[in-house]
């Protein structure tokens, strides 16, 4: 059989390239977030949650849905290439979606932690919020339609999976008894 002629091959395809893509995400996010930056002054962490989003609400729209769509987009990626690396075609949607954005509420948390000892950098729980959100709403967007599109393509390709109903088990094989050696 050779290979890329039956289905999965596209999956081991499909996993190689999520899990370089997650790679370059995560070295691009750990750049961005855990830098120092160089500022005259730093506010104070924020620990009470929504106080953030309620303080970018009072700046005004357009800034506000500037430092929104930022905490959305962050992490938004790791939504689609958690379960791009994972490679699983037949799992529980709702199991997939908490599955995926507890790790991106992980690696939210982890990126914070890892933030109280950068200079310039302050800790704010609603990062840990609208990163964790982002992830959600891309998996939601994305990874069902992806799915469907794989399994229809895996069927398609000769030697692909054979649906369970067609599957025999027969009768279950018995192995003869051995006396003990002499």
């Amino acid at each position: 059989m050779r290979h890329g002629s039956d289905g999965s091959a596209v999956i081991i395809r499909f996993r190689a390239a999520g899990g370089l893509l997650l790679l370059a995400h995560l070295l691009l996010v750990g750049w961005l977030t855990l830098r120092p930056l160089d500022v005259p002054w730093v506010t104070s962490p924020n620990f009470r949650p929504l106080a953030g989003i309620e303080a970018d609400l009072a700046l005004g729209p357009a800034p506000a849905a500037r430092r929104i769509c930022e905490g959305l987009l962050l992490l938004a990626p790791l939504g689609v290439l958690l379960p791009m690396a994972g490679g699983r075609l037949s799992v529980s949607p709702v199991a997939s979606l908490a599955r995926t954005a507890l790790a991106g509420a992980l690696f939210s948390l982890a990126v914070e932690l890892l933030q109280t000892g950068v200079p310039g950098q302050v800790v704010d729980v609603d990062s840990v919020l609208l990163n964790t959100a982002g992830v959600a709403l891309a998996h939601l967007t994305v990874v069902p339609v992806g799915r469907a599109r794989l399994r229809r393509k895996q069927e398609r390709v000769p030697g692909g999976p054979v649906p369970r109903e067609e599957i025999s088990q027969g009768p279950t094989p018995t192995i003869p008894r051995v006396g003990i050696a002499p």
